[in-house]
């Protein structure tokens, strides 16, 4: 998760252990696979990803990175999470099995070394469910700004402060139903949408997009949304 001053050792150490059933569709990582086919076209829609460079920090397993990288993209995936790097190169490498044209850059690497190593180089920079895991939101949105190419795209999701995400996020998926190890989530680390918005315009970010995900744990749907009361995701570009 970040540089060796806005990572917290913790939150490493509970990914970490999820390591080994990332790509368990009905793992702890659940509501990830669920969630994952609309993040993914969401970005598609903003980016043509055909040839495209695209950053995803944050990565964990690789979900969205090779949801990004089947559609075209030349992903590099950046976790500071051993295990889970080690998960999405070994799960990379299956998949080549179908799609030798798989292109992935999987590194155990901060959003902050990336931006100092390559600076303006990403057509799109993702960073999803990232944000309220690390103590310095502020500085892992510049390095995303840095990262990114004039012109180009920065794509976040994260959870909104609000009771209904902690019924949601922390008491139902984390108490209730389980589908999540708990700890996972801080809710004074939520942000709502207006605060991450105000933090991506001082980086310099011109905010494009707000939009609500809505998820039904019951059927495993997931579908964008006009309420952004739980879970959101926002874009934003810089421009050129």
């Amino acid at each position: 998760m970040q540089a060796a001053t806005n990572v917290s050792p913790e939150e490493i150490a509970r990914f970490g252990k999820l390591a080994a059933r990332w790509w368990d569709p009905d793992g702890e990582s659940r509501p990830l696979h669920d969630l994952n086919p609309v993040r993914a076209s969401y970005v598609a829609d903003r980016v043509n990803l055909r040839d495209a460079r695209v950053a995803d920090v944050g990565c964990g397993g690789g979900l969205l990175s090779e949801a990004l990288a089947k559609a075209g993209a030349h992903v590099t995936g950046i976790d500071l999470g051993e295990k889970v790097i080690e998960i999405a190169r070994l799960h990379m490498h299956e998949s080549r099995l179908e799609n030798p044209s798989l292109d992935i850059d999987y590194r155990v690497q901060s959003s902050a070394e990336l931006a100092a190593a390559e600076p303006e180089s990403f057509d799109a920079v993702c960073c999803m469910e990232l944000i309220e895991h690390v103590p310095d939101p502020a500085a892992l949105v510049g390095d995303l700004v840095r990262m990114v190419k004039p012109g180009g795209l920065v794509v976040m999701s994260t959870l909104n402060r609000t009771p209904a995400a902690f019924g949601a996020a922390i008491l139902g998926a984390e108490y209730i139903m389980r589908m999540l190890p708990r700890g996972t989530h801080h809710y004074a680390q939520f942000l709502k949408p207006s605060e991450l918005g105000r933090l991506m315009r001082h980086a310099g970010l011109e905010v494009d997009d707000v939009s609500g995900l809505g998820y039904n744990p019951l059927n495993r749907k997931a579908w964008l949304s006009r309420v952004t009361a739980v879970n959101y995701l926002i874009s934003a570009r810089k421009p050129a």
